[in-house]
């Protein structure tokens, strides 16, 4: 039997490492041992530990009314321990078994994270009692001295470790330091500040704060530069046990914690840790439009169930695509207390190569050729942006970071962007960390469509310099409406200081091709453009595609349409409409053709996002020149319809009703359908097998709203031949 149990003592000693005292100390969740008697050396006979001061009680005022959460703005957390921010006093009372005397009494408090507490790393916080409190330094003084009881003002560093520490108050006696036992109930979530002045996060904007901190609900804008479509998302940031699960987030990124309370570590980690390439992190992505054993991107509604499936079971939940990362970061960012906005890139390039330009290829139809095309164009991509001093930079470039969790290409040896700069990206200085030169790409590559001739040589046809990056934007402070942040990304198109913003950015080393003028002589005489009919899921429609011959000549073009389903990142998938045909352009007019698309043509073959994307590529045939426009168009998806009935009371039962009519010229089968609201109802979820053509669906929820105030539900539909099926509703929910 002993032989046994030394093994298992061996086993529990850390492993010898010549380099460090200690392992190296990066889980919230793991404790050490704290001792309740600690021995000054013998202690005599006759000592009995009950002849000193003693802890009777601690009271944390830790309900959502009281002080501390309402001062510290945390009273939304769905959580019964005390949450604080960094660098801002807090209230608890101690009781003794007798009145406190100060001239001979000796106790102070000690604040413990992780499994090796080091008072040098930051993460064992002795506190003696002082007069004052020094502002932003760890301290405690006594406010009010009642009976046995003393009231203490706490202040915590505004630079401490952001996390959950664990609560001690020790006694001085001549043989020992007496401990009070380990109590759970006194734990302390310590969280950042963008209240206070000295916290790297400071905001100093109350309506911004409210907005970027306390929001729990925002909106996506999806679809494309032409039709900007948006949904809701529930970040759920105050939800139950949301904010351990983004605590355990960093414990799985390996986070010392001596660097959590650094804003810009965090971010960097985070940004791995949100896609589960290379790390098993939170989301898995899926792009294929198969999205079997899991759960379609567009079928999600909110970041809580991601999260908590994540936090119970380890393992990456399936699927997630741009946004569905960047509202998971969002719901992390802000739980944390790290201001943070999600952002939409209108027409994002996926630069494979770093060139600043996206190298499109043509046959010699003038058809593009995929194999050889590699970069992409995304409708549109979503990442996030975090508020935070940058000490790391030259001055100047702290603020808005750009942080992106989608797996597109390694930092570093994994899938992780950021933060990087919103200003050093605009005025080209990519120099900076982290990963600007890949945003900057994002938001100002060229396309650059090029022929390869018989004899092999390449032919550049068109270069386009404001397809890229048109637009974008975020959701506006206080309302659901959209504000375009363009001009915080890039100078006006065309202006001097862009060029030269792109001329810093090529001396810090992007690589950017010059092309000779010799190669490149486009034809300048002729325009041509196309307009897509705005139509409805299941109709037809129409492109039309307009000619202007501006000189004298007579012309013949012959046209190439090619429509392309697509994936929102650009990529197609098939062909599903070829056209060709010969337009006459008689001197100085205009001439307009147009190619009618009928649903027969692209129902079957319809992904997600209803997104299609036409190439209309003409070759003047007296000039050999090419003529090349591509746009992408979404169509209209009809939308759930949600209504409530009876009056809506906090803790009181009312019933929600979500309708949809079936538009599709087919019968959608298991259909499955989501619903939820942070403070009002957690996700509900219901399939149903069939929903017939023309039908329409109805289905009641009863729930009990949690929180008064103005509340949103969301909720989305999701089928094999339907998906991205959203609806929403604002709910005000009456005070008991």
């Amino acid at each position: 039997m002993s032989e046994t149990t030394n093994t298992n003592e061996e086993k529990k000693k850390p492993p010898l490492n010549g380099r460090r005292a200690l392992p190296s100390s990066n889980s919230n969740d793991e404790e050490n041992e704290v001792p309740e008697m600690e021995a000054f050396g013998l202690v005599p006979r006759g000592f009995n530990p009950k002849d000193y001061l003693r802890v009777v009680d601690i009271h944390m005022f830790k309900e959502p009314h009281e002080i501390n959460k309402q001062e510290h703005h945390t009273d939304k957390y769905y959580s019964p321990k005390l949450i604080v921010r960094r660098g801002q006093p807090f209230q608890i009372q101690v009781d003794f078994n007798r009145p406190y005397k100060p001239e001979t009494d000796q106790f102070w408090l000690e604040y413990l994270i992780g499994r090796y507490p080091q008072q040098n790393k930051g993460t064992y916080i002795p506190i003696l009692v002082g007069d004052v409190l020094k502002p932003g330094e760890w301290g405690a003084k006594i406010t009010h001295k009642e009976n046995n009881s003393i009231r203490l003002s706490v202040m915590s560093s505004a630079t401490c470790i952001v996390g959950k520490f664990r609560l001690y108050v020790a006694v001085w006696t001549p043989f020992g330091i007496l401990r009070t036992h380990r109590n759970s109930a006194t734990d302390t979530y310590i969280l950042f500040n963008p209240w206070c002045q000295q916290d790297a996060v400071y905001l100093d904007d109350e309506k911004e704060r409210e907005e970027y901190v306390l929001n729990d609900v925002g909106i996506v804008f999806h679809g494309n530069i032409n039709e900007i479509k948006f949904r809701s998302w529930s970040y759920g940031q105050f939800e139950e046990n949301i904010l351990d699960a983004c605590l355990f987030l960093m414990d799985k990124a390996e986070l010392e914690l001596s660097g959590r309370g650094n804003p810009i570590k965090i971010c960097r980690v985070a940004s791995a840790v949100i896609n589960s390439r290379d790390d098993n992190g939170v989301i898995a992505g899926s792009w294929d439009n198969t999205y079997t054993y899991g759960v379609a991107p567009s079928a999600w509604t909110g970041s809580v169930d991601i999260l908590l499936e994540y936090y119970s079971s380890k393992q990456p939940v399936r699927y997630g695509q741009c946004w569905v990362f960047a509202g998971v970061f969002n719901t992390f960012l802000r739980c944390l207390g790290i201001p943070a906005r999600l952002i939409t890139n209108y027409s994002s390039a996926h630069d494979n190569n770093a060139n600043l330009m996206l190298d499109f290829f043509l046959d010699d139809e003038g058809k593009v050729d995929t194999k050889l095309t590699k970069d992409s164009i995304w409708n549109y991509h979503c990442w996030n942006e975090a508020w935070m001093t940058r000490p790391d930079l030259p001055v100047g470039f702290g603020g808005w970071q750009v942080v992106d969790g989608t797996p597109q290409e390694t930092s570093d040896g994994m899938y992780r962007c950021g933060p990087a700069s919103v200003q050093a990206i605009k005025h080209g200085h990519v120099c900076f960390p982290f990963d600007a030169p890949f945003v900057y790409a994002e938001v100002n590559s060229d396309i650059v469509y090029s022929r390869r001739e018989k004899n092999g040589t390449q032919v550049i046809e068109k270069i386009d310099t404001t397809h890229v990056g048109q637009l974008i934007v975020t959701k506006e402070v206080g309302g659901d409406g959209m504000v375009e942040i363009t001009e915080e990304y890039k100078f006006q198109e065309g202006s001097q200081e862009e060029r030269l913003a792109l001329e810093t950015a090529v001396m810090y080393g992007i690589k950017k091709q010059t092309t000779q003028d010799t190669m490149y002589q486009p034809q300048t005489d002729v325009d041509m453009d196309f307009q897509v009919q705005k139509a409805v899921l299941g109709s037809d429609f129409k492109v039309t595609i307009n000619f202007r011959n501006k000189s004298r000549n007579s012309y013949t073009a012959t046209t190439y349409l090619s429509g392309n389903i697509v994936f929102y990142t650009g990529v197609a998938k098939n062909e599903f409409k070829k056209h060709s045909f010969s337009a006459k352009l008689e001197p100085y007019s205009s001439s307009a053709f147009d190619v009618v698309i009928k649903s027969s043509e692209y129902l079957n073959d319809l992904l997600d996002q209803a997104s299609f994307h036409f190439f209309v590529t003409a070759r003047i045939n007296e000039t050999g020149k090419i003529l090349a426009v591509q746009k992408a168009t979404v169509l209209e998806i009809p939308t759930l319809r949600i209504k409530t009935r009876g009056e809506m009371i906090a803790g009181k039962e009312m019933s929600v009703t979500v309708e949809f009519t079936n538009p599709l010229k087919q019968t959608l089968e298991n259909v499955t359908l989501r619903l939820e609201g942070p403070g009002v109802l957690r996700t509900v979820k219901n399939e149903f097998r069939q929903i017939p053509m023309n039908s329409t669906l109805t289905w009641e929820v009863k729930c009990i709203p949690k929180r008064p105030g103005l509340r949103k539900l969301i909720a989305s539909l999701n089928c094999d031949a339907l998906r991205h099926v959203y609806g929403e509703l604002n709910v005000q929910i009456q005070k008991p």
